[in-house]
């Protein structure tokens, strides 16, 4: 298994509700993707300029690919990244013997 955390800003308060729509409408086509176990965007009810996506692919070279797919190159890359800095976080999951 290959776990991702995206932590993403909202640089301007007003792209939010762009970005929720986006992040939306990509989970059923990341759920659609060979190796694509599990996709979840969350958003914070605290800072609503904050979203975290947690990835769950098998294995990473199928996640590899994802970046060629329809949710990435149209809606993440024309709908998401010039509205958002992100961290990017590969992540081992903890406590599932794995």
């Amino acid at each position: 298994m290959f776990d991702l955390i995206v932590i993403i800003r909202v640089t301007a308060a007003e792209d939010v509700p762009a970005v929720a729509d986006a992040l939306t409408r990509m989970r059923p086509l990341c759920l659609a993707e060979e190796g694509c176990v599990s996709w979840e965007a969350h958003h914070s009810p605290d800072d609503p300029t904050r979203f975290v996506l947690v990835e769950r692919w098998a294995p990473r070279e199928l996640w590899e690919t994802h970046g060629a797919g329809a949710a990435i190159q149209k809606i993440y890359l024309p709908d998401i990244t010039p509205r958002v800095e992100r961290e990017v976080h590969p992540s081992d999951l903890l406590g599932h013997g794995e």
